[in-house]
């Protein structure tokens, strides 16, 4: 009996020790993005773009010899959701993980990864207290919304408006746009006729229309995320009210079109990085016709590329490095990674793990709903 138990307890050990070795044969990248929930095309196109990316890189093979696993959980676009999936990603032996897309969910989740000591490399998150913290092992690869603000700002003085309404959500995100834009747009002497919040998630938004209709704006700049841009510009329309209104990077995503319809989305203007069609690098180009090989089109949101260069930055840190320690990683990005030719154009890191330079663009919603880079 004794010697049937030692038996047993040698094959379990061998077991243990191949499965160990059979882990320690892949570096494990985490993916945290709104799979499901009003933002799951966002999340599903990160999923496509880092599944891409990881297979091409293991077919070359891999990083420091070893396969690149990409391990997916889904934070529903809610900080609550977000924050169960960083602790369940957090126990899965992941090096660093890339998302996530809503600020206020990412907002979530730093503290857990940065405890955890993973490094974090958001890919939509742009409000400006997230890189405020000190935390030594988050970055983004999206730009800030004080940047963002300043784009907005020269915008709107562009096309000559004088009287501005603005209009947010409350989330991290837009309100920190909302009021960035405001101090900027108070500084030079514009006038803000109307500064209140809307409630995501409702479908009829024809009050604070009313509202807003009744303040007498030039122009309404909408900080908040592209469903309720869609149906504000849908039923904005159906009042035959005709003011112009120019949203912020987060509206940037075809289901606006589709939730707004082509004719009440046309002259829409709003804020992005490049979107994927005008990304000018051999690089960009290359991925694009990869990606549309393999899923028949090229991806709709400049956000999923924004993820795919948070994957590729934290894999040329591990082989410039040759390690995959997060200590020499993240040293690495802050300090030596310099110009680094992303998806998205050069990339670099400051001290507070932000993306250095200008990214922002303007776009407008044409007849067909196609979006146009504006000049």
């Amino acid at each position: 009996m004794k010697k049937g138990l030692v038996v047993l307890a040698a094959m379990c050990l061998l077991f243990l020790s191949g499965f160990v070795s059979a882990q320690a044969d892949t570096i494990k990248i985490g993916l945290m993005g709104p799979m499901t929930g009003p933002w799951a095309s966002e999340g599903q196109e990160m999923k496509q773009v880092l599944d891409l990316l990881a297979a091409d890189l293991n077919a070359k093979g891999g990083v420091l010899g070893k396969k690149v696993e990409v391990i997916a959980d889904d934070d529903g676009g809610d900080p609550r959701t977000a924050a169960l999936a960083a602790q369940r990603l957090a126990t899965q032996g992941i090096v660093a993980v890339i998302g996530t897309y809503g600020s206020s969910v990412t907002e979530a989740t730093q503290n857990i990864y940065d405890e955890s000591k993973i490094i974090q490399i958001a890919n939509g998150s742009t409000a400006i207290r997230l890189t405020e913290k000190g935390l030594k092992y988050f970055f983004r690869t999206c730009p800030r919304d004080d940047e963002q603000g300043r784009v907005a700002v020269q915008t709107m003085a562009k096309l000559g408006f004088k009287n501005v309404a603005i209009l947010h959500d409350n989330t991290t995100y837009a309100k920190g746009l909302a009021d960035e834009a405001k101090g900027l747009l108070e500084s030079q002497g514009t006038k803000i006729v109307f500064f209140d919040a809307l409630t995501p998630g409702e479908r009829d938004y024809t009050a604070i229309l009313t509202k807003l209709k009744g303040a007498n704006p030039d122009v309404v700049f909408f900080t908040g995320y592209y469903p309720e841009a869609g149906l504000l510009l849908r039923q904005k329309k159906e009042m035959n009210w005709n003011v112009p209104f120019i949203g912020g990077d987060a509206t940037n995503n075809p289901d606006l079109v589709k939730i707004a319809g082509k004719d009440a989305a046309q002259g829409f203007y709003f804020l992005s990085a490049p979107l994927p069609k005008d990304l000018p690098s051999p690089e960009a180009k290359s991925f694009l016709d990869e990606f549309k090989k393999k899923y028949g089109s090229t991806p709709n949101s400049i956000y999923a590329v924004l993820a795919g260069d948070g994957f590729r930055v934290i894999t040329a840190a591990m082989q410039a490095t040759q390690s995959t320690d997060v200590d020499k990683l993240a040293a690495y990005l802050h300090t030596k990674l310099k110009d680094f030719a992303g998806l998205t154009g050069k990339i670099s890191f400051d001290e507070k793990g932000d993306r250095v330079g200008e990214v922002y663009r303007v776009y407008k919603v044409d007849a067909e709903g196609n979006f146009i880079l504006q000049p």
